[in-house]
């Protein structure tokens, strides 16, 4: 299994609108790096959902529902979409200065490719975000506000 991160502005299209809809194609993405990445993925890979914008904060959990096929919102072959489906909302989420603070986290893309909007995480990464988000993990991140 594979762990990725996928970045949207909220005002956009905000993790309670991925819940709602429940399954997602995540297309439209037209920078060659963020592209190859969309390729990597495979049906079962976990990704973490981040908020970028004025939040800049992971809130969620996906998996990859469907790899990647051509992104029908692209006239060129080359362009690639997957679905994803939410898995779970964190209990906190984890700002991306809680993320820049932790040790381990030294060198996550989400830090050091700042503009991707698709980035890996390597397994013990994912694992060090999750935790952060967990509701027992106190002060690591920013609590979140249950949907209505």
């Amino acid at each position: 299994m594979n762990y990725w991160l996928v970045k949207q502005e909220p005002t956009s299209y905000s993790w309670d609108d991925f819940v709602r809809e429940s399954v997602t194609a995540w297309e439209g993405v037209r920078n060659h790096e963020a592209r190859n990445n969309l390729a990597g993925m495979t049906k079962g890979d976990q990704v973490l959902f981040y908020h970028s914008g004025k939040e800049k904060a992971v809130v969620g959990v996906a998996q990859v529902s469907r790899s990647a096929y051509h992104d029908p919102t692209a006239d060129e072959e080359r362009w690639v979409a997957v679905d994803l489906k939410p898995l779970k909302t964190l209990g906190a989420a984890v700002t991306l200065e809680a993320i820049k603070q932790a040790s381990s986290l030294k060198d996550i893309a989400l830090v050091r490719k700042s503009r991707l909007s698709v980035v890996p995480l390597t397994s013990e990464e994912f694992k060090t975000v999750l935790s952060m988000g967990s509701s027992n993990d106190k002060g690591k991140g920013t609590s979140r506000k249950k949907s209505k």
